[in-house]
Parts: C-alpha cells; sequence; structure tokens
C-alpha cells in the first residue's frame, strides 16, 4: 500500500516546510512539492501539521502494584496512545525479586504480543542484581533491551540500595547502555510516612506532604554522582521538583552524562487537587507526588533550556472505584499513578505551543525526537525523513476539545476517570499513521489489534560513536 500525504505543513525537530510527503510500505520515500505520483490513497493535510508520531518513553501497562493491576492492558493502552496521537510506545517489564530479568523479559512479552495497536519496546525494571547474574544485562541488551530502571523508592518492593544500584550502573556502562531513575530517597520518606500514620493523618493529601521535594532532589543528586563514578549514562524519570531539577542542571554542568523527562501532570496540576473532596484526591495520588504550583514554571523552564529533554506520561491507571479506593483509610494503600498516555500531546501543544512557551520545533522534540535518540530509536523513529518509518500523526492545530471521560474523542483508556478533566484545549490529533498505515482517522479506529511491532533498540554508545555512515544504517 502507497499513501501520499498532500499540502502539510511538515514540522520536525529541526524543520518546519510546506510539502506532501509520499509512504510506499512502512517507509517515507520521497518529500516534495507538488509531488505527481499515484498512491493507494491520498490525504489532504492543508492546513493542518504534519509531524512526526509521537513516542511516550515511559508507560506501565498491565502492571501488578498493591494488589491490583493497573487498568489498561497493552491492547487498551496503545489503542488510546494511537488516538492521543502517539506511535510509540516504550513499557517497563519488571524483575521478579530473586529471579531472572530474562524471566520478567518472557513474561512482558507474552503480555503484549499479538496485541499493540502501535510499536513498543521495554525497558527492565531491576530489582536486584547480584554479581553472579550481571551477564543478564548484556543479554537484555542483545534483546534489545538497552535501559535498566532502578527504584530508589519503595524500600521492601522495588528498593534498590546504593550498592545494587552502583553495581548495575557499572555493568550498564561497561555495556553501553543506559539507567534510568526513580530518585527519591525513599528510606527517609518511610520513616516520614511511618509517623504521619501513627499521628492519624491519612488523607490522600498526606501523600504529597510526606514527600518532600528534598527527597527528591537527595535521590537526584545521589543517583548522578553514583553513575558519574560508574561512567554510565543516567536518565531521571518524571522529575516533578524545581530542587530535583537543580540537581540535574549542577551534575550536566560537571559533565555527567545526566537526561530527564518530566511529565504533562507536573507541569499542569498542582498539590491541591489532593484537597477535594470525598475522596476525589486519591485520583491523584502518583509517585513522585504533585508539587506546590510554582514549581511548574521552574519545569517549563528546564524544558525550553534542555535541562529537561522529554515528556512522558507515567501512564499507570488505577480505577477509582474499587482500586483507588482501597486506601480509603489510609493513604498509603491507595494505588500509586494516574492515565494519561492519551493526553498528552494535546496538552502539551495547548499548553507549550499555544501557551508561547516553546516553539513547533521544540513540541516536536520533547514528545518525540529525543525519546527516540536518547533510546536508541532514531531516525527510523523521531522524525520524518526519506527512508524513516512513516510514524505520522496530521494534527489540526484549530481542533477544539474538552477531556473528558465522558468525551468519547478523548478517552479510550479503560479508566472510570480523566486526570485532566475538564481540560480544554486548542490542537488535537485528526489522523495517525503506524508505518505507513492509517489506524485512526475520523475518530474512528481502523487498525487492528497487533499491528504494533516489537522495537529492538541500539545501545546507547554505539547512538554516541554514530557517524553519518551508522546513523544511515539504521535505518
Amino acid at each position: 500500500m502507497s499513501l501520499l500525504i498532500k499540502n502539510g505543513r511538515v514540522i520536525t525537530a529541526v524543520d518546519d516546510y510546506h510539502a506532501d510527503v509520499f509512504i510506499d510500505g512502512e517507509t517515507v520515500t520521497m518529500i516534495g512539492r507538488n509531488l505527481d505520483v499515484q498512491a493507494d490513497q491520498v490525504i489532504d493535510a492543508a492546513g493542518k501539521l504534519v509531524i512526526p508520531g509521537g513516542i511516550d518513553p515511559h508507560t506501565h501497562f498491565d502492571m501488578p502494584f498493591g494488589g491490583t493491576t493497573s487498568a489498561d492492558d497493552f491492547e487498551s493502552g496503545t489503542l488510546a496512545a494511537a488516538f492521543g496521537g502517539t506511535t510509540t510506545i516504550v513499557d517497563f517489564a519488571i524483575q521478579t525479586k530473586g529471579k531472572s530479568t530474562l524471566e520478567g523479559l518472557e513474561t512482558w512479552h507474552a503480555k503484549a504480543e499479538g496485541k499493540c495497536a502501535i510499536d513498543y519496546g521495554f525497558h527492565m525494571i531491576v530489582t536486584d542484581m547480584p554479581p553472579e547474574r550481571l551477564g543478564e544485562m548484556g543479554r537484555l541488551a542483545d534483546e534489545g533491551l538497552t535501559s535498566y530502571k532502578l527504584f530508589m523508592a519503595y524500600p521492601g518492593v522495588l528498593y534498590s540500595d546504593d550498592a545494587t544500584i552502583f553495581r548495575a550502573m557499572r555493568q550498564a556502562g561497561d555495556d553501553g547502555t543506559m539507567i534510568c531513575m526513580h530518585a527519591e530517597n525513599g528510606i527517609v520518606i518511610d520513616e516520614i510516612i511511618k509517623r504521619a500514620i501513627a499521628e492519624g493523618k491519612t488523607e490522600p493529601k498526606w501523600h504529597a506532604l510526606t514527600r518532600p521535594t528534598r527527597m527528591e532532589a537527595e535521590g537526584v543528586n545521589r543517583a548522578l554522582a553514583i553513575a558519574e563514578v560508574a561512567n554510565v549514562p543516567v536518565y531521571i524519570v518524571h522529575l516533578s521538583s524545581h530542587d530535583a531539577l537543580e540537581e540535574v542542571r549542577r551534575g550536566r554542568d560537571r559533565g555527567v552524562h545526566a537526561f530527564a523527562e518530566t511529565c504533562p501532570q507536573y507541569l499542569f496540576l498542582d498539590q491541591s487537587f489532593y484537597e477535594r473532596p470525598d475522596f476525589e484526591g486519591a485520583k491523584y495520588v502518583m509517585t513522585p507526588a504533585l508539587r506546590e504550583k510554582w514549581n511548574q514554571e521552574s519545569l517549563w523552564r528546564g524544558l525550553q533550556l534542555g535541562d529537561l529533554q522529554t515528556i512522558a506520561t507515567d501512564h499507570c491507571p488505577f480505577c477509582f472505584t474499587g482500586q483507588k479506593e482501597l486506601g480509603r483509610e489510609d493513604f498509603t494503600k491507595i494505588p500509586n499513578g494516574a492515565p494519561g498516555v492519551e493526553n498528552r500531546m494535546a496538552l502539551i501543544y495547548n499548553g507549550g505551543v499555544g501557551g508561547k512557551r516553546i516553539s513547533l520545533n521544540k513540541f516536536v522534540e520533547l514528545t518525540s525526537t529525543n525519546a527516540a535518540k536518547t533510546f536508541g530509536m532514531f531516525p527510523k523513529k523521531g522524525t520524518i525523513a526519506v527512508g524513516s518509518d512513516a510514524d505520522i500523526v496530521i494534527f489540526d492545530p484549530n481542533r477544539k476539545e474538552t477531556i473528558s471521560v465522558k468525551n468519547p474523542h478523548t478517552h479510550h483508556m479503560k479508566v472510570d476517570f480523566s486526570t485532566y478533566e475538564g481540560f480544554e484545549v486548542v490542537g488535537y490529533p485528526d489522523v495517525t499513521i503506524s508505518r505507513g498505515k492509517v489506524i485512526i482517522e475520523n475518530n474512528t479506529y481502523k487498525g487492528k489489534k497487533g499491528d504494533g511491532r516489537f522495537i529492538k533498540r541500539a545501545r546507547y554508545n554505539n547512538l554516541l560513536r554514530a557517524t553519518s555512515a551508522d546513523l544511515a544504517a539504521l535505518k
């Protein structure tokens, strides 16, 4: 099948021009003005933006947590992502403590295979890594998992001590791969929580009040210091506060290969949401917690200046009824996480480009290109160029929508509330194309379950050493 996109305004991280885009099979094969070529399908994109499909490098589909499981599996989650203009996700496979990470990979392949609407990859959450199993990390990299996540939070569940972190970081550095870090001082936070519970402070707001920003900042500082000694690139996930961002800046200034993401919830929501009545605040219990509102402008500056490289969602949805309600008597029992994979592109366009905080090019960079580069998918993903995968979104900059669980245009996630209920946005995806196939058009799903393909990602050191010829070979 071939597809011709005519009359659109093509935006990449570095380009802005009007042209036609011709797709033959799964790849972009021609770009030019007034292309005179026959195609099986023609889409007129006049007045609209033609952008690379979004890449969300942080999702949690079908994830067990706190005695329950996230509401979206790989079928519903990737479908919702596609409706929202995302064409690639990188989810987190989990190693069961004491067992092989390779078993964890098999489990997540079984969860995802044959279900995904869009392309997908995996990071590996490492819960322990004794010296005798360090070789597994290289084997994971050979299987296309070139990034591993460790937790400084959740003692007794996902927490890794500094020795395990250093051991894994050193091995990742030797293998040419990357460490993703959930950076909070979980040991101190656990003590703060115990005291709050003993004092009868059990409402949802105490989830935030027991996780101060200084404990996030301390975790970031420690993660970067260990990474510096281990000589490994480190990617701070879901950074939420000014204090933590300052530590990233300091690390980058002294030469640490430090990268960081933030999420829409930290750009648009704040700590006051925990005060909502009737236990509604539980909907916003996520980790890190929502912060005081003034942190938002600091994060936007970090995005503008390049101290934050990507905007992911940390999509980890739990229904209010039957899941969030598990913590009515104790905030520590509220499953941590919120939905957002469907709303990211529209929110960032509306608040970033529409709010005159970022340019169109920066919008593409933050929602697609930087994730592709950081996680070994560029230039097949993250751009519109001859030879790249035809992952393309036709984005209407004038389309207005109100994000709501009741709006069938904005909510396809299997969760009974919207994190951004009532948010009005101007700018919304109209058509989503995955490897040359139109899968979303006219608010209708036109693909089929299993269209998505597993992506084996390149090692980080290969990208650092890449020449023009190497990048061409990746195509």
